[in-house]
């Protein structure tokens, strides 16, 4: 059995969970709703503040769902209680970051501005501290559209190896590699 899939899924205080038929699964909390529709092989209950996904057979395709669903499940339940955070950093001379609201504006070395549209659903600030480097701060109830945006931010200037020039994650470690050594000897 799925060591990931046989592990309970503990819900707490203020979330509530609802599976309709059709194993479409909604999650309610402090931070928004969330739903999930489940592969219908998969039966997903409720008893006494625990949730468990369980599989019918042991098949391939029951397996890979197992593991799977109770991880997109918990992930709603987490997002809907605690919320998600993630940083962004800018490292590069001239690199500045700031927001209308959820409009970004990136100048990020390019001869022009890069402006992108955040989704509602994410809380955006940008931080521009004197000493340190312009951070860009999402929170969101969704893992999944938190970490698709940041993904696409981070496609306008990825960090390069020799520099450390790009933006990165807060905490991420750039592997760096070693410049061109000097001419002939």
């Amino acid at each position: 059995m799925s060591r990931i899939g046989k592990a309970l899924i503990n819900i707490p205080a203020g979330v509530t969970i609802d599976v309709s038929k059709g194993n479409l699964v909604t999650v309610k909390g402090s931070k928004g709703t969330l739903s999930e529709q489940v592969n219908p092989d998969l039966s997903v209950k409720i008893d006494d503040g625990v949730l468990v996904v369980e599989r019918p057979t042991d098949q391939k395709r029951h397996r890979e769902a197992h593991g799977l669903y109770r991880s997109l499940i918990n992930n709603m339940v987490t997002g809907v209680s605690t919320g998600f955070v993630k940083q962004l950093e800018l490292i590069g001379v001239g690199y500045r970051v700031s927001n209308t609201g959820n409009l970004l504006e990136l100048l990020l070395g390019y001869s022009h501005p890069i402006y992108f549209q955040i989704p509602s659903e994410i809380k955006l600030t940008t931080k521009m501290d004197k000493g340190e480097s312009p951070t860009i701060i999402m929170e969101a109830a969704d893992k999944q559209l938190l970490g698709q945006v940041c993904a696409k931010i981070r496609t306008y200037r990825k960090p390069e190896p020799y520099k450390g020039k790009g933006i990165k994650f807060t905490g991420e470690i750039i592997r760096r590699k070693a410049g061109k050594t000097s001419g002939k000897k």
